[in-house]
């Protein structure tokens, strides 16, 4: 047990090195002082620029893949360790949760979805990649970036329940999408109130009377 408590440390500080606060340090801005104050690759796309929010998504989404890829093989064999698919996605989960509340920038960091991504990518790649097919026809539908986010997070057990199976592995898809929910209620509520951004370029669906 004490490995796999080592492993999830490593990866919550991994995961506290926050892709947009770093590459802000190098051009002297904080993007949590901008737009909607989240220290994100959608946030840092509004208010810094593509290439800005690349190296941020890049930086994100990386976190994500060495948490599964690296941090989860400091597992040794014991009587109560995880599969090895188990400790990835712990390990990925953790990364995403020093994403959300970074010890190295005060516990102020971004919503943990790339991370969840890039992590998720690397051990499930088509439960993944049917999430993100998801996320794509929820934004061209409405527009909203946090929404569909949202909604591929929701799908994530249900698709590794009808192409997996059960296990520790469900659980912590369970966990991921909770956390991914949590982050995202302030976008929920928005949406409910017609207050939320729209990425008007993709969005296919007429808005609804009254919003904004």
């Amino acid at each position: 047990m004490t490995s796999h408590l080592l492993s999830w440390l490593l990866a919550y500080l991994l995961g506290s090195l926050s892709g947009s606060l770093l590459v802000g340090k190098l051009f002297g801005v904080d993007i949590r002082r901008s737009g909607s104050g989240n220290a994100g690759a959608t946030n840092a796309l509004r208010t810094q620029g593509w290439r800005f929010a690349l190296a941020t998504a890049v930086i994100d989404l990386g976190k994500g893949m060495l948490a599964a890829l690296l941090i989860a093989k400091i597992i040794w064999p014991g009587p109560m360790s995880l599969d090895p698919l188990s400790a990835a996605l712990a390990c990925v989960l953790f990364a995403a949760h020093g994403h959300c509340f970074p010890i190295w920038h005060g516990f102020r960091g971004g919503k943990g979805a790339g991370t969840l991504f890039g992590g998720l990518l690397t051990v499930l790649p088509l439960v993944t990649l049917l999430a993100f097919a998801v996320w794509l026809t929820v934004l061209f539908a409405t527009g909203y970036v946090g929404l569909a986010t949202v909604c591929a997070a929701l799908s994530l057990p249900l698709l590794y329940w009808a192409l997996v199976g059960s296990g520790p592995a469900l659980l912590i898809c369970l966990l991921a999408a909770a956390l991914v929910v949590w982050m995202h209620r302030g976008n929920l509520r928005r949406v409910w109130a017609g207050e939320e951004h729209c990425f008007e370029k993709v969005r296919l669906l007429p808005r609804r009377p009254g919003g904004k």
